[in-house]
């Protein structure tokens, strides 16, 4: 059995999707060992309907420290769902490989600092893009500069508004975030 801890900021929909798939069977062999919040969000509540341990460890400049702490060291995935904070480069190479996050645009384009929610899809629009979509990636100390994982696009209508295409891309991350786990975790 894998075990993941996954890491959140939300509301906890991505985090939602991946609990229904492990329950499903679509994320084969694996069990969720803990839910790690950066601020009280709603993330943590579906964690606890799930019956997942769960934690709110406040971000800040020993936020990294403190999940280290936490995670543990047979861990096989951590998992960053909707997560807002960086971690510190002592993490990221302690945990190289086994930490992937998603985000909303194809990179390496629109990512990197404030790159994240709205501010992607308005980058996006406002640059003429033909497409957009979601990447899964491997987690670094730089943002959003890891190893792509699986990426899927989807073409932009002509009349796009920023919210639309903020839905779009949600049912894209639905989509292959949960074959990007199954990818690393079963080699599927």
């Amino acid at each position: 059995m894998k075990k993941i801890v996954v890491l959140i900021s939300g509301s906890g929909t991505n985090l939602q999707r991946i609990i229904d798939c492990v329950e499903s069977g679509e994320i084969a062999d694996t069990k969720i060992s803990l839910v790690v919040a950066d601020r009280d969000c709603y993330g943590l509540q579906r964690a606890e309907n799930a019956g997942i341990p769960h934690q709110l460890i406040k971000r800040g400049k020993s936020f990294s420290e403190k999940l280290e702490k936490i995670v543990p060291e047979d861990i096989d995935l951590v998992v960053l769902a909707g997560f807002l904070s960086i971690l510190n480069e002592q993490f990221c190479k302690k945990f190289q490989n086994k930490i992937i996050n998603i985000h909303p645009a194809l990179l390496p384009k629109f990512g990197g600092l404030g790159m994240w929610g709205m501010n992607v899809h308005n980058a996006v629009l406002e640059a003429g893009e033909k497409e957009s979509g979601a990447t899964v990636h491997f987690v670094t100390a730089g943002i959003d500069e890891g190893g792509i994982i699986l990426q899927q696009s989807f073409e932009i209508g002509a009349n796009e508004t920023p919210e639309g295409l903020a839905e779009k891309v949600h049912a894209v991350e639905y989509d292959i975030f949960p074959k990007a786990i199954n990818k690393i975790l079963n080699y599927k």
